[in-house]
């Protein structure tokens, strides 16, 4: 499926790159961008399928698929609303995040794969989860990691923008000279650790995927999810922590918002949940310290296969 058209095109060359990668399809009723990387290697596991966090996209993970790709397939979309796929503006919640995915996994052939979640992607885990519980998503999880993401919404420290947004209306916000690349920018820096490098070649990239389709002026909207977090925690987190599939945590140390203490409670509610904390870092691991990410998340799969 070609790419539906937009006046704003690639201009990082590696948006262009990892679009260059990837596949329109059409997923749950929208045009959902996709990246489905072949095994490089004697595939020796399940397929790997990973979620995005809030208000990025697939690309935060596009220095970490290929050491993942070695030993199996990984697969990546752009839930609706962000990145490269459809941003319509209309009504969001964890639901339809999830009704993408599902139809993503569905249209790959895939019926086992492992979850690896990111931020908004551990709560449309934990729907798709709550769904596997129910029967009602046919595959296989076999094993889980999950990383840095307000699993406990009580317990994060919300931004001062993720605050804004929230207090705002549920709608498309007007043409506002504030929302821009500097200040996204700035928001995104601010949840890094303070021992982090700033690349601002990566914050710049994730502007352009954030603005592409007008998505910067569609945030009040998508940021919906921690509403639904909040009325439905029970059932998200619930299936985190009782899904039956071995799981892993790999955190940031130094996360301001999905504070290091969420982990622990996670771990503490599931005793012998494998922990591996990265020091000196915050809530974007796979952007702050790719290599280091890359080889936890390589590792933690690898021991829970041996469970």
């Amino acid at each position: 499926m070609t790419p539906p058209p937009d006046p704003v095109r690639s201009t990082s060359p590696a948006v262009a790159a990892w679009e260059a990668r990837g596949e329109y399809r059409r997923c749950a009723g929208v045009t959902a961008f996709t990246v489905d990387v072949a095994c490089t290697g004697p595939e020796a596991a399940e397929p790997l399928l990973v979620l995005h966090g809030f208000p990025t996209c697939s690309f935060d993970f596009h220095r970490v698929v290929d050491d993942w790709a070695h030993d199996r397939r990984v697969l990546l979309v752009d839930l609706v609303g962000f990145g490269l796929s459809d941003k319509p503006d209309a009504r969001y919640s964890v639901e339809r995040y999830a009704d993408v995915a599902q139809a993503f996994v569905e249209a790959s052939g895939v019926d086992s794969l492992a979850l690896l979640s990111h931020d908004l992607g551990d709560t449309v885990g934990g729907e798709l989860l709550a769904r596997n519980l129910e029967d009602r998503w046919p595959v296989e999880v076999t094993r889980r990691v999950l990383t840095n993401g307000s699993i406990y919404i009580e317990m994060a420290h919300l931004s001062a923008g993720q605050q804004l947004l929230l207090s705002l209306p549920d709608e498309r916000l007007p043409e506002a000279p504030g929302i821009n690349a500097t200040a996204m920018a700035a928001s995104l820096a601010a949840t890094f650790s303070p021992a982090s490098p700033v690349d601002h070649d990566e914050l710049a990239a994730a502007w352009e995927l954030i603005a592409r389709h007008d998505g910067h002026l569609l945030l009040a909207r998508t940021i919906r999810y921690i509403e639904d977090r909040r009325r439905n925690e029970a059932r998200y987190t619930g299936a985190i922590e009782t899904h039956p599939a071995p799981l892993a945590v790999v955190w940031g140390t130094d996360d301001p918002i999905a504070v290091a203490e969420m982990a622990r409670r996670l771990c503490a509610t599931r005793p012998g949940t494998p922990l591996t904390w990265l020091e000196n870092v915050g809530h974007y691991p796979m952007l702050e310290a790719p290599e280091r990410f890359a080889a936890a998340v390589r590792q933690a799969l690898a021991a829970l296969a041996r469970r």
